[in-house]
């Protein structure tokens, strides 16, 4: 097997289970725990990943966001839950922006039934759900493909962004500690800013695991947003946090 292939394989694994040991990865792929440690070393260049001690990981922490593959996976039935009720928040003739996060990502399937619609986005499986769907004016913004992110950004995308307005944005963020939400990727936080600012409401939508926990680069406050949509999964203490204060906080029932 080829340096590429091992490497992709090693990543599939990785999506597949969160984590895996050096040892566990030398004897899957045959090779020795120093062609294990290059090939991380790698990947973590690259991004996919991140070494822990004895292994990998592509868990999210507070330096690291996970990929988008692996996202998709957790909470999955509370993301779709959260989706369902941001859609209430849309009405017909309604201009969205919808930003590249997992969550995000479900509240496509709800617009069909809300038309017209005109969208912006840069989250590459919006756009492709969206394309060609009749009585959607779908802005697609431009920029550098990420695929850890399955969204555009860079500058393209910021100055797309600049010039455009909308009556509600949807975005994500992956941690929020102390009513304020953060990122790991500075040219995220960038993006997702924008996408705040360029808007007359704001929604949030953040799935319970999000909560708690700081990320290295500041987004805004929660007091920003119309709505902070979450699942009835979000412990007691989490919830007192932000209800002191004054979020308006929305727990999904199952």
């Amino acid at each position: 097997m080829k340096a590429d292939e091992r490497r992709a394989a090693m990543m599939a694994l990785l999506m597949e289970r969160g984590a895996a040991s050096v040892e566990e990865l030398s004897q899957r792929f045959r090779i020795s725990k120093m062609t294990v440690h290059r090939d991380l070393d790698e990947l973590e260049a690259s991004g996919q990943l991140r070494k822990v001690r004895g292994g990998a990981s592509v868990q999210s922490s507070a330096m690291f966001q996970a990929d988008f593959r692996y996202r998709q996976k957790i909470a999955a039935g509370e993301k779709a839950r959260i989706a369902a009720a941001a859609a209430a928040f849309i009405e017909p003739g309604m201009t969205l922006m919808i930003d590249d996060s997992s969550t995000a990502a479900n509240l496509a399937t709800h617009l069909p039934q809300r038309l017209p619609l005109t969208v912006i986005s840069n989250n590459l499986s919006v756009i492709s759900e969206l394309a060609g769907v009749a009585g959607i004016e779908l802005m697609a913004l431009g920029g550098q493909y990420s695929r850890k992110f399955n969204g555009f950004f860079g500058l393209l995308t910021e100055d797309a962004l600049r010039g455009l307005r909308a009556d509600i944005s949807f975005i994500s963020a992956s941690a929020i500690y102390q009513g304020e939400a953060f990122h790991q990727d500075p040219e995220v936080v960038q993006t997702k800013r924008l996408i705040v600012k360029g808007a007359e409401r704001r929604v949030l939508l953040a799935d319970h695991t999000k909560f708690g926990r700081p990320g290295l680069h500041f987004l805004t406050g929660l007091e920003t947003f119309s709505a902070v949509l979450t699942g009835d999964e979000l412990d007691a203490a989490q919830r007192a946090v932000l209800t002191e204060k004054g979020v308006s906080l929305h727990c999904i029932a199952a």
